[in-house]
């Protein structure tokens, strides 16, 4: 699977081509330096103190940047890199095709995976495992605090070669802020949107649409993106903190969600917040919501996500219009 990737790894121009995930717009392809992928697989790398010789597992596609970054922590690192189908339930198949594996120091799941892999024998061999592509259900990050596993919910984009900052979910240090890697510096926009000034990664200063809040030691904590604002008759509503709230009645199913909130045009309030549901949760949702803005729930076959598990909020809107 990764071959391809290592193929344009190891070719001679110094670029490599990356595409966004396209979860709230059609996806990006841009080409990123080598040099500063290397850049990042060597901040994660000396960040979690992964040495030669270390086994890697990649579980993930290599068309997105978090499967190419396993890969080229592996080669930087001098890592052994054991691969197996991307899925939900990955440590199945590593089980049947490498069955006298031992530690895996490192491994990089999606929240659905890592809910399909919690009760797995081959779970508590993990030494560091990173989740990303979305936000860690509550539900989730709950059973995962006491895993002897140290766990750590990542943030970042592929704009930044990956994650920028982690935060570690299980154990003794478990705790809700980020913490930036060493060589990010982050501050806030007037709009209070998170700056990232990662001069090994990017040549610029990214402005992402994450509104923010930061310490002044540089943790940090995402309340929701600045483009995920519903205003509805002059209020405004955040669609992740709606959505976290909402969790507690309409929990996610094996990691996947079953529900997000979206929007489309009302004539008197400007927009009409929409909760968008899997058929089979509909009845469920009209007889708990009891909210005082949601007032319309709509049934659809299954929640738009994008290849990379994320809500596709674009699509969600498109559904609800």
């Amino acid at each position: 699977m990764f071959n391809d990737f290592v193929i344009e790894w190891r070719n001679a121009s110094p670029q490599v081509r990356l595409q966004t995930s396209g979860s709230t717009g059609a996806p990006k392809v841009f080409f990123a330096d080598k040099e500063r992928l290397r850049a990042s697989a060597r901040m994660t790398c000396d960040f979690l103190g992964l040495h030669e010789g270390q086994t890697a597992l990649l579980c993930l596609s290599c068309d997105y940047i978090a499967g190419k970054m396993m890969v080229v922590r592996a080669l930087e690192r001098g890592l052994r890199l054991v691969e197996v189908a991307p899925s939900n339930r990955p440590l199945d198949a590593l089980a049947q095709e490498h069955p006298d594996i031992g530690v895996i120091d490192l491994c990089a799941m999606v929240p659905s995976q890592v809910y399909c892999s919690i009760d797995h024998p081959l779970f508590s061999r993990i030494r560091h495992l990173i989740v990303g592509g979305g936000a860690i259900p509550p539900t989730l990050e709950q059973r995962l605090r006491t895993q002897p596993v140290a766990v750590w919910s990542s943030y970042g984009m592929t704009e930044t070669l990956s994650h920028i900052a982690l935060r570690r979910v299980s154990g003794a240090e478990a705790e809700d802020w980020y913490r930036p890697l060493p060589g990010v510096a982050l501050s806030l926009s007037e709009e209070g949107c998170l700056v990232i000034d990662a001069p090994a990664l990017s040549p610029e200063r990214l402005v992402t649409n994450d509104l923010a809040r930061l310490l002044p030691d540089g943790r940090f904590r995402i309340l929701g993106r600045r483009d995920n604002v519903i205003i509805s008759g002059g209020l405004k509503l955040h669609i992740e903190d709606e959505e976290e709230r909402l969790r507690a009645l309409l929990p996610d199913c094996e990691g996947r969600p079953v529900f997000c909130i979206t929007c489309r045009p009302h004539e008197k309030l400007g927009q009409e917040a929409v909760l968008v549901v899997e058929r089979p949760f509909a009845e469920q949702a009209r007889a708990a919501l009891h909210h005082p803005y949601i007032k319309c729930v709509l049934p659809a076959d299954a929640i738009p996500l994008t290849p990379t598990g994320k809500i596709d909020r674009a699509a969600a809107r498109r559904l609800a219009e």
